[in-house]
């Protein structure tokens, strides 16, 4: 008589592999989506968080995966 059920059966690692993919996906899109709204601020709005648009082309330039 065999006493595993289903939910020992279930390989964790991989659930927590994917996991770590959808955080990881998740991240590059908000980087991506905080990036692009970045770029479409005006001068006043960068004056009051004391960037520059230099700054912005910096940010905006850098691809969705580096931080």
């Amino acid at each position: 008589m065999s006493i595993l059920t289903q939910n020992s059966m279930t390989n964790h690692h991989a659930l927590g592999l994917l996991y770590q993919i959808g955080d990881t996906l998740h991240v590059w899109h908000e980087r991506y989506r905080n990036r692009r709204e970045l770029s479409n601020w005006t001068a006043r709005d960068l004056q009051d968080v004391g960037l520059s648009w230099s700054d912005v082309a910096y940010e905006a330039e850098k691809p969705f995966w580096r931080a």
